[in-house]
């Protein structure tokens, strides 16, 4: 069959039409998932295109598999963040949707508060079980969309479910069928796809799905669940760990748009960000997200990743408020008792913060030699130094000019003597066997004693 492709604008030739693969015993890939070793990054060699759609965006599920590895949130806190969410999108909804449970009467409270505030972005959505009570609970809360479990690797099929790959297809089919008749938009999640086999089952599945959605005139989401984090995103990489393989097979063999694909990663492999962003580069408008990647075992990818990477890949924000990432991570610290590791990107408490003399030495001449971008204008985050045996002079007069200001109204320097004064107090310290960081208080105290009448100063108002 020859067409024209909307997405490239080329006649292109599509000579396949999968069919399912009902195989006698699953296929475990264990050449690449052996299990008792790494799992293998298998090569192939075969490169699909770049295939940037024209829209890209975030969904969150912060309040879903971001609460699979904590504490459940109280309703107030759920709310608290989904306006600060909404906020963070902008008013064109780069956060587009947000997915809650319904199973508790904590969470059923905090989606109608929510959806009481009349927002349009992030639009809730829900992720539930194949059930008709289900159904029946989203479709009365008033909820357009719900997310629906698909397992599609052997492991899930045979393993988990007990069934063989034509059973799995015709219960799955059903289970659609059965939201679409509930009146419920829904969302196809194929779960553990990175160890699916790609061509003899999922494309086949896909390709039916179609088939129900096209029948019911309903748009057909697919959310494609990297559960184990198993994805790569290498030039040549091998199905089934190929993230574009993946994005382009259900693009040009199944026939979803971009606009109906969203990724959905786990960072067990430390690839979560750089699967999602070459989800977006291959053709998929969505990734799902969590808040400072918190969800199950290793984490989801972060949603502060992501609308840093978006304002990278489009040269804009395009109205996102990125200011509100500092806030939510200030939120989860002093609401939550949440304690984000130091050094995570963008929100950890010493991103942005040096140790070394010679870096502070740097940030005094200009914070742009060692910031890896205006971290104070972005997102409201000045460029710190921790003073430590290694800050050296540079290290305490950068920490004194954020924290005071000379009588002249000039910037401290390293040649000072209230500096030089300081770092001997400080030097002490770690001769005496000190190891852990001086603290701001303890700082103040040094700067307070070693003034002495020395020299007029006063606090910085921070």
């Amino acid at each position: 069959m020859i067409l024209k492709n909307p997405y490239s604008n080329l006649i292109e030739q599509s000579q396949y039409k999968y069919s399912l693969q009902d195989v006698d015993e699953p296929n475990l890939y264990r050449e690449i998932y052996p299990y008792d070793e790494i799992p293998k990054v298998a090569f192939n060699h075969r490169h699909v295109p770049l295939a940037m759609p024209n829209e890209i965006w975030i969904t969150d599920t912060t309040f879903r598999d971001g609460q699979q590895s904590r504490a459940p949130y109280t309703s107030k806190q759920i709310v608290d963040m989904y306006k600060m969410m909404h906020r963070l999108g902008g008013e064109r909804g780069l956060i587009r949707q947000s997915e809650f449970f319904v199973y508790t009467k904590k969470d059923l409270e905090a989606v109608e508060k929510c959806m009481a505030l009349g927002y349009e972005f992030p639009e809730i959505t829900t992720w539930i079980r194949a059930k008709k009570e289900d159904f029946e609970l989203v479709h009365n809360l008033g909820i357009k969309e719900t997310g629906i479990l698909v397992s599609c690797s052997d492991y899930h099929i045979f393993k988990k479910l007990g069934l063989s790959r034509s059973e799995a297809l015709e219960h799955y089919l059903g289970v659609v069928k059965r939201a679409i008749d509930a009146g419920i938009r829904p969302r196809c999640h194929l779960e553990d796809i990175t160890r699916a086999d790609f061509y003899g089952f999922v494309v086949p599945f896909v390709n039916a799905l179609g088939e129900v959605a096209k029948e019911a005139n309903i748009p057909l989401k697919i959310r494609m669940c990297d559960t184990l984090g198993y994805g790569v995103s290498y030039p040549g990489v091998a199905l089934p760990r190929s993230v574009p393989g993946i994005v382009y097979g259900l693009r040009h063999y199944a026939d979803i748009p971009s606009e109906m694909l969203e990724w959905h990663g786990h960072n067990d492999f430390y690839h979560g960000v750089t699967n999602a962003v070459s989800a977006w580069l291959y053709g998929a408008s969505a990734v799902n997200c969590s808040l400072f990647g918190v969800g199950e075992r290793t984490g989801n990818i972060p949603i502060e990743a992501m609308v840093i990477e978006y304002a990278a890949l489009r040269g804009t924000f395009d109205g996102m408020n990125p200011e509100v990432i500092t806030e939510l991570a200030e939120y989860y610290t002093t609401e939550l008792n949440y304690d984000i590791p130091p050094m995570t990107p963008f929100v950890g408490a010493n991103f942005n913060v040096t140790r070394a003399g010679i870096h502070a030495d740097g940030l005094m001449k200009d914070t742009e030699i060692y910031n890896i971008f205006d971290t104070e204008k972005i997102l409201g985050r000045k460029a710190e130094v921790a003073v430590s045996n290694t800050s050296g002079l540079a290290g305490v007069a950068y920490w004194m000019n954020k924290h005071y200001s000379s009588a002249s109204g000039e910037d401290y320097t390293k040649h000072d003597d209230i500096v030089i004064k300081v770092k001997e107090m400080v030097d002490r310290e770690y001769s005496d066997g000190r190891t852990t960081l001086m603290g701001d208080d303890e700082l103040i105290a040094f700067t307070e004693s070693a003034d002495a009448g020395m020299i007029a100063f006063r606090k910085r108002q921070l």
